[in-house]
């Protein structure tokens, strides 16, 4: 790849592993193939920033002065992770950001892995142009969300573990459970009914975004959705989290 001084690096953290990839903002694209590593099985905030160490040594030559933008999955207030999903409960409470700035010697940015993905459909993706409110979520292992209002993230909305029917919604409605439990798009569809229902009934949003892998899917089981909201299929599927997370990285740094 060619030398590109000040791209930014965007990487994803998840519970099975953790992407990386320089993204050219202009497009909204990738700027080199992305970088893979399996998520230790321990996955402590130390373990977590070795791999992020050697991800972003993958791509020194964009590395210099360019911003960093780093998702975890799990609510981030002031560089403080306050939740730990999918992740070693030793990331509770953690002050992540300084310990990655001094490993990685590099200013960075640390975001839900959700607000991440939300922003990336807002400026390249299904939520492009649209006024009013927009949720973005995200089906995968639970459920992700992020709120956007007129172009403005709201951050940090968590509406994957809002209690419907006595139960916290990812564990009836993720796509993870849908595979754990066998069930057929049309069953998995029923449960995504009553979720998505609440969510309008809710918040009256102008539109639902469906985001993570099962997009790809989106034939099988959105047409089968009833709602007053227009629900339609992330572009991006599982790129927006990284895509994201650059251009966070890049708002910030020109705004300092």
């Amino acid at each position: 790849m060619s030398k590109k001084t000040g791209l930014p690096l965007g990487i994803d953290v998840g519970g099975s592993g953790i992407k990386g990839a320089p993204v050219d903002l202009h497009k909204g694209e990738f700027a080199a193939k992305r970088k893979r590593i399996d998520t230790p099985a321990k996955s402590t905030p130390e373990a977590v920033a070795d791999v992020i160490d050697q991800i972003v040594d993958h791509f020194e030559d964009v590395r210099g002065d360019s911003p960093i933008g780093i998702t975890v999955p799990g609510v981030v207030t002031k560089g403080v992770v306050r939740s730990a999903a999918n992740i070693d409960k030793s990331w509770l409470d953690f002050d992540a950001e300084p310990m990655l700035e001094k490993k990685l010697g590099h200013d960075i940015v640390l975001v839900n892995d959700a607000d991440a993905a939300g922003v990336a459909e807002l400026h390249y993706g299904a939520a492009k142009g649209q006024n009013g409110l927009v949720i973005v979520t995200t089906l995968g292992t639970g459920i992700g969300s992020a709120l956007i209002h007129n172009g403005t993230l709201i951050p940090n909305s968590e509406l994957g573990h809002l209690e419907i029917d006595g139960h916290d919604a990812e564990k009836r409605a993720a796509s993870s459970i849908k595979d754990i439990e066998g069930i057929s798009y049309a069953e998995w569809a029923e449960r995504l009914q009553r979720y998505y229902s609440h969510l309008e009934n809710l918040l009256w949003p102008d539109l639902i975004v469906v985001g993570g892998g099962v997009s790809k899917d989106h034939d099988q089981f959105l047409p089968l959705l009833k709602l007053r909201t227009k629900i339609v299929p992330a572009v991006l599927e599982n790129k927006a989290g990284i895509i994201g997370a650059a251009h966070l990285a890049q708002e910030y740094h020109d705004s300092h």
